[in-house]
């Protein structure tokens, strides 16, 4: 790869990476939502002061949803800024309330505000957001405006300015040089977001008309890029934006799959059937079917005196796949000792998409068996026809165990069970993942920095839902032998970012660093 191109690759990662910060809030958001609705449906619930509760927190949540442009601008900016991120999101808030202001002041000025049809904007290209009627930008306003802020606050944040003006240094220096960026920007949008409007209308076209293959390449380059982070580009504007699909419910338009589902878990009459945004929404499958499938040939295959060890490894990782759909610790298992399984399983991953396309199959299944059976139950099996869904995943689970046992036996892969006796794959039995869970916290945190190199050689630190994501001087520094004691189950090494696999207690960890990093400063 040239240095050009890794450089844009590491832009991505960099911010896909940021893109976690507001995405990592959305299963908790989607949860009360899909709660609330379960109250209030008459079907379900019948007691008013229930209904009303339920009401209630729907309305709580719902703003949420109907303001995700907001929540990524701050969010973004936060994830992006090098320096001084609480800074960074209090401009990103006001950047984007100015914005607002700007766009809704200049569509009055060429006296292009929208007039409603009906009492709606719907089919207008103009929302009201904040109180304002602007060009309807949704989610892209709030990405795209995180990102500009970011990059122009890493670049004059830390300029200190002389004499009476030093009070005007800093971030405020920073909303002073992008206030007319935006108000150029909210001009220029004016014009030219509605044919970009267009633009995602006609791909949503070619989505559509791309039928099974579409949904193929969706399913395997949703799954194939995990390892590199990139993956949130190709499942979030699919779930999140109009690219995914849209609906007009109670004269509001709602777009992506997620809210869309949870609008017909407020109202189930919208149709007949799911709408089919939701062919998008079948990855969850094999967490549930498919991995377990999977980590069932790793033990068959694994040697009579090692498959202890590797139950092991695999229940609680297993467990965590079925239950909320963290898939990460059981893949890298086998991502690290054998790609080629990494191939087959995305693979696999896109078909079951497909099947589930092609029979129709609509109910919600991003994620683990929780929220399954939490947004899918409540409602009409022939509205998502979930039943079928659970019968292919019944198939999927013997085609993984098949399929992976064969390989794995056929091309003597060594996974786990099946090494050198020599050579130490990174099993740990339950006694030794208790012992690094229960390390004092200092001594925890002091082994994770001198794995990394030490202090002198972290330029940050972040972390995703399994991965600790270090920005490092000198790669080579990195020990991965004193990273497995603090109960790391592998590194994927990308540039100079060192992605350190720990499970569902990354965010503890990375928190415990950073308090000991404080404190060694």
């Amino acid at each position: 790869m040239s240095k050009k191109s890794s450089k844009w690759v590491k832009s991505l990662q960099t911010f896909s990476k940021a893109m976690m910060s507001p995405v990592l809030f959305l299963p908790v958001i989607g949860l009360v939502l899909a709660f609330s609705s379960i109250l209030t449906n008459p079907s379900l619930i019948s007691n008013n002061s229930i209904a009303n509760i339920g009401q209630l927190i729907g309305d709580t949540f719902w703003p949420l949803f109907g303001n995700l442009g907001l929540i990524f601008a701050v969010g973004l900016a936060y994830g992006l800024a090098k320096y001084n991120k609480s800074e960074a999101a209090m401009v990103a808030l006001m950047s984007y309330i100015m914005f607002l202001g700007a766009n809704s002041s200049f569509l009055s000025l060429i006296d292009s505000v929208a007039e409603p049809i009906e009492g709606q904007l719907v089919g207008t290209g103009q929302a009201v957001v904040l109180g304002f009627q602007v060009v309807d930008m949704g989610i892209f306003l709030g990405i795209l405006l995180g990102g500009m802020v970011a990059y122009i606050h890493n670049r004059f944040v830390l300029t200190e300015l002389k004499g009476v003006l030093s009070v005007y240094g800093g971030a405020k220096l920073v909303l002073i040089i992008l206030t007319p960026i935006i108000i150029i920007f909210a001009i220029v949008c004016a014009y030219v977001w509605p044919l970009v409007a267009n633009g995602i209308e006609s791909l949503t076209g070619i989505m559509k008309s791309s039928g099974a293959g579409g949904i193929f390449v969706y399913g395997f380059f949703e799954k194939f890029l995990i390892p590199t982070g990139l993956h949130h580009f190709v499942w979030s504007p699919f779930q999140l934006t109009s690219i995914g699909g849209t609906i007009i419910e109670n004269g509001q338009t709602i777009s992506g799959s997620q809210p869309i589902f949870l609008a017909y878990m407020r109202n189930p009459n919208i149709s007949e059937l799911m709408h089919e945004s939701l062919r998008f929404s079948q990855q969850g499958m094999v967490t549930i079917f498919g991995l377990p499938g999977a980590a069932l040939a790793f033990y068959k295959t694994a040697s009579p005196a090692k498959r202890s060890q590797v139950k092991a490894l695999l229940i609680p990782a297993i467990t965590t796949s079925i239950l909320v759909g963290i898939t990460e610790p059981i893949e890298f298992t086998f991502l690290f000792l054998s790609p080629l399984l990494w191939v087959v399983h995305a693979v696999l991953t896109a078909l079951s998409q497909v099947v589930c396309y092609l029979l129709d199959v609509r109910p919600w299944g991003a994620s683990g068996l929780i929220e399954f059976i939490i947004y899918n139950i409540p409602l009409p099996a022939s509205l998502t026809r979930w039943p079928l869904y659970v019968a292919i995943g019944v198939v999927q689970f013997f085609v993984y165990f098949f399929i992976f046992k064969y390989l794995i036996l056929k091309l003597n892969l060594k996974t786990p069970g099946r090494e050198d006796d020599h050579e130490n794959v990174h099993l740990y039995s339950k006694e030794e993942y208790k012992k690094a869970q229960s390390t004092q916290i200092d001594d925890q945190s002091a082994l994770i920095v001198e794995g990394l190199g030490g202090i002198a050689n972290i330029i940050s630190i972040n972390n995703c839902y399994t991965r600790l994501r270090v920005e490092v001087y000198d790669m080579e520094l990195i020990d991965e032998t004193i990273l497995s004691q603090t109960g790391s189950k592998g590194i994927i090494r990308k540039g100079n970012e060192a992605q350190v696999v720990y499970g569902l207690t990354v965010g503890s960890i990375k928190s415990k660093i950073d308090k000991f990093i404080g404190k060694s400063e």
